[in-house]
C-alpha cells in the first residue's frame, strides 16, 4: 500500500544502506531498551509517512535504527492503541514498513497484567498464543495488502521455532521467562475482577490492549512473530491495590535491563543463523 512505501522511502533516505533484519516494538515504559543498540539513525513518527504519534506516556514515538547483538534491527519506540481512537489497524503502516525494508520477524513488547496470584511483577512472559477480545480486527477494510490475503492464517501466530530461540537465549542470559496465553482487550479502563476472573478460566495468562493487532498484521505481511510480555500488576481483584497506569510504567522501567539482556541474547542467536544472519 501507499503508505509503507512512502514510509520505507523517507527511511531508507536517512539510513542509506542499512538493512533491518528484525523489527522490534517497545511497549509501555520499555523505551530505554533501544539504548542498547548501535544505532545508525534515530527518526521521530512525525517525520514518517503514515506513522501516527501516540498519546500515550510511555509511548515516544521514535524509529532508532542500528545493530543489537550484532544483528541489524530496526525499533519502533511506542505504538498506538486502538483506544487512542485510530482504529484497530493504527499500526499497519509502522510494522508493514517493517516488512517492506527488509525485516524477517517482528518482536512484539508490551506491559501486561498477570492472570495468576502467583505471578509477580517484574516477571517476563514469552507469548506462545492469544485472545483477540478487543472486539475488532485490524484487517478490517484492508483486503489484500500487496495481494496477501485477508483471511489470515493464525495457527501458528508466534512462531515456533523463534520461541525456543527466545527460551535459550532467557536461559543462557540466566533470566527467567514464563509462557502462556495473551488476552487483548480494548481498554483503555482496567479489567474488573470478573473479567480477570472470565479470562482466567478462557485459558489466558496475562492481559493487555495491544501486541495482536500487531501480531495480526504481521503475519498478513509475511513476517514471523515472536512477543514478550513485563508483568506489571496483578489482575484486579487478585491484588490489595487497583492496578494503575503509573505502576505499570514504574514496574515496566525496572524490567528494562531484563529485557535488554533477553533481547541482545535472542539476536546474538538470530544473528548466527542461516536466515538472519547478514
Amino acid at each position: 500500500m501507499a503508505g509503507e512505501v512512502a514510509a520505507a522511502a523517507v527511511i531508507r533516505r536517512l539510513a542509506e544502506g542499512f538493512e533491518p533484519r528484525l523489527g522490534i516494538v517497545l511497549g509501555s515504559g520499555l523505551a530505554d531498551v533501544a539504548g542498547t543498540l548501535q544505532a545508525v539513525a534515530e527518526i521521530a513518527y512525525a517525520d514518517i509517512p503514515g506513522f501516527p504519534k501516540p498519546s500515550v506516556p510511555g509511548h515516544d514515538g521514535r524509529l532508532v535504527l542500528g545493530t543489537l547483538g550484532g544483528l541489524p534491527v530496526a525499533c519502533l519506540l511506542g505504538r498506538v492503541h486502538a483506544y487512542e481512537g485510530r482504529g484497530y489497524g493504527a499500526m499497519a503502516t509502522p510494522v508493514r514498513t517493517l516488512a517492506r525494508l527488509g525485516c524477517r520477524a517482528v518482536h512484539l513488547t508490551a506491559a501486561a497484567g498477570s492472570l495468576h496470584p502467583e505471578w509477580s511483577p517484574g516477571m517476563l512472559m514469552a507469548v506462545r498464543d492469544h485472545l483477540n477480545l478487543m472486539g475488532g480486527n485490524p484487517l478490517i477494510d484492508q483486503p489484500d495488502a500487496h495481494g496477501a490475503d485477508r483471511f489470515v492464517d493464525m495457527t501458528a501466530a508466534y512462531d515456533t521455532e523463534l520461541m525456543a530461540r527466545q527460551h535459550r537465549a532467557a536461559s543462557q542470559a540466566g533470566l527467567p521467562l514464563a509462557e502462556g496465553v495473551y488476552a487483548a482487550l480494548l481498554g483503555p479502563s482496567f479489567e474488573t475482577p470478573a473479567e480477570v476472573r472470565m479470562l482466567a478460566r478462557l485459558g489466558a495468562d496475562a492481559v493487555g490492549m495491544s501486541v495482536v493487532p500487531e501480531a495480526i498484521v504481521a503475519r498478513q505481511a509475511g513476517l514471523a512473530v515472536t512477543a514478550t510480555v513485563a508483568i506489571t500488576n496483578l489482575g484486579a481483584g487478585l491484588a490489595t491495590s487497583p492496578p494503575s497506569h503509573q505502576e505499570t510504567l514504574q514496574v515496566a522501567g525496572t524490567c528494562a535491563r531484563a529485557f535488554r539482556t533477553l533481547l541482545t541474547a535472542f539476536c546474538e542467536d538470530l544473528a548466527g543463523s542461516e536466515i538472519f544472519g547478514t
